[in-house]
């Protein structure tokens, strides 16, 4: 299994990605340029965390016409892997690759802190084998991470059981103080119908490294190698 970081101007946190898959999770991994359409054989792509194109416009909006796109697009399409994470959210639901919109935070700040996740399915290969009763403390970066769908686009990702994770607090209680954001039935992160492309505003990346004192994203993220084994 090869991987590949996307990486647009503003992007920021692919130098992190690539560290956790190479150093702590021990994978190949290699930095693709926003221009190019070669995927260089990648099997699993990781659009990464940053501020894509300044974040002018929608955050994602002008990266999601990049030339590679295209190619991330057909892979999809295909049946590849893809994960995006906060900025690379973005840039997916702007693609179609995945349903509904992240708006700005309810309270129009810019959120910089430590959440807690409870996974809510493992019919996915991102939470195939998560324990569904604990929290997992993963940080936010967003201005804009506030996940909206109309309703009936929400009715059809829950009856698809297409929701990954849910913002919860401390003891694994998914309330509304625990919600960061404001965003629609507590949710942080999804997939797309197919199952082979997702999203979360979280960092798992930046909780993976012993070193930082929180591991918990690492968690999250060895269940992507399931698809290797």
């Amino acid at each position: 299994m090869k991987f590949g970081v996307v990486v647009f101007p503003g992007s920021n946190c692919d130098d992190d990605t690539v560290h956790v898959f190479r150093h702590i999770l021990g994978q190949e991994i290699v930095k693709l340029w926003h221009k190019s359409t070669n995927l260089e054989g990648c099997d699993f792509l990781i659009i990464p965390g940053g501020f894509s194109y300044g974040d002018y416009l929608r955050s994602g909006a002008i990266a999601r016409f990049s030339p590679i796109m295209d190619k991330v697009i057909e892979h999809a399409n295909a049946g590849g892997y893809v994960l995006g994470i906060c900025n690379g959210f973005q840039v997916l639901v702007e693609a179609g690759l995945l349903p509904g919109v992240l708006l700005r935070n309810d309270h129009q700040k810019f959120n910089s802190k430590n959440v807690y996740l409870r996974a809510a399915t493992n019919h996915s290969l991102f939470t195939g084998d998560l324990d569904l009763t604990r929290a997992y403390k993963v940080p936010v970066a967003h201005a804009e991470g506030r996940y909206f769908t109309d309703e009936a686009t929400l009715k059809q990702i829950i009856d698809n059981d297409q929701v990954l994770f849910r913002y919860c607090d401390a003891d694994g209680q998914v309330t509304e103080a625990a919600n960061p954001n404001g965003s629609l039935d507590n949710i942080a992160g999804i997939c797309n119908a197919g199952r082979n492309v997702f999203g979360l505003m979280p960092h798992p990346e930046r909780a993976s490294d012993p070193l930082l004192g929180n591991t918990d994203g690492r968690i999250l993220l060895e269940q992507l190698l399931a698809v290797t084994a």
